[in-house]
Formats: structure tokens, sequence, C-alpha cells
């Protein structure tokens, strides 16, 4: 198989990675209520925290972004970055819209983080401070991640990265797509804070 003809099969190997729900998982094994019917209904690490179970949370947030870094990992290693790009929007195509759950899923924000990191470092170093900074001064695990992935792109354009620019700017909209509800409460100022269970 030629290096073009693989870059179907590494966008299809990261939606399968990035479509595995470990949020789901983990509540089920640790025994909680169905993780979507509570909080925002997602499956993301944010959502899991409002079980009360941090542990949990920490676990979820390492695995999603996991899946990211080892789709474009992969990939890369298979057939170099075009396929390595391809597996990462896979990957997070899956994990916002997995096929097993009607296409309901997480908002994105680690597994975004974990194909940065798979694919530039440095940009999942920014994506995660510029988070800590907003969260730490707002307490909104949302807005945090509306304004980490806005600046990502812009930091990787700067830097010269412009194939990856263009895939982050891609994962921002879907990111943003992602988190339209919370856009909305945010603006409203219904948004529940960091350590709420609304």
């Amino acid at each position: 198989m030629g290096l073009d003809a693989f870059l179907p099969v590494a966008f299809v190997i990261g939606y399968l990675l990035g479509s595995i729900p470990f949020g789901l998982i983990l509540t089920k094994l640790a025994g909680t209520q169905d993780l979507r019917s509570i909080g925002s209904g997602s499956i993301g690490a944010t959502n899991v925290l409002r079980t009360g179970r941090k542990g949990l949370a920490a676990a979820t947030l390492l695995f999603d972004a996991l899946k990211g870094t080892a789709a474009v990992i992969i990939a890369g290693y298979i057939a170099g970055p075009n396929a390595a790009i391809l597996a990462g929007l896979g990957a997070f195509l899956g994990h916002l819209f997995p096929v097993w759950l009607k296409f309901r899923g997480g908002k994105g924000v680690a597994v975004y983080i974990g194909i940065m990191l798979g694919l530039f470092w440095p940009a999942a170093v920014v994506f995660c401070l510029l988070w800590l900074a907003t969260a730490f001064t707002t307490r909104y695990s949302s807005l945090s991640a509306l304004v980490a992935a806005f600046i990502t792109p812009l930091f990787l354009w700067w830097f010269g990265q412009l194939a990856l620019a263009a895939l982050a700017a891609v994962l921002t909209l879907l990111l943003f797509y992602a988190h339209r509800e919370n856009i909305k409460r945010l603006q409203s100022g219904a948004e529940s804070r960091i350590g709420e269970k609304g």
C-alpha cells in the first residue's frame, strides 16, 4: 500500500481510537450513574468531575488525550506527517461523534491537547497554560477551552507550522461547535463553574 493510499486508513484508525468513550467506560466500571444523565451529558473529563470522582476525571482526561496522541504517532510512523494530520482529525471527530453512542460524544478538549502533543508538543503546552490561566481567573472550563483553542492555531501559524495551524483551525471550529450550548450559557450567565455540579 502506497503512502497516499494509506491516508484514508489513517483517518479511520484515528476515528476508531478517538471514538473510545473512556469517560463512560471508567464511570461505568466505578459504578457511578450514567455520565450522559448528569451535567452537560458529555462523556468528557469535565462532566466526569461532576460525579465527584476527581480520580476518574483525571484518568478520563489522560486517556482521552492519549488516544489523540496515539492516533497521530501511529499514523505518522507508518506513513508520515500527512497521515498523522488526517489521523488527528479522525480522532477528534471520533471523540465528538462516536458511532457507538449515536454520534453524541465529548467536547474535544483533552483530545485536542493529545493531538497537539503528538504533532508539535509546544502547542500542547501553550494550550494547557492558556486553559489553566483562564480557568484560574474565571473558573469556567468551557471558556478556558475556547480561549486556548482560539489562540493555538495562531501560535502554530506564528511558528511556521502552517499545516498544523490549518488542522488546529479546523479542530477549533469543531470545538466551538461542540461548545455551542456552553457559549449560550456563558452569554446568559448560566454556565456552571469548575467544581459545581449543575
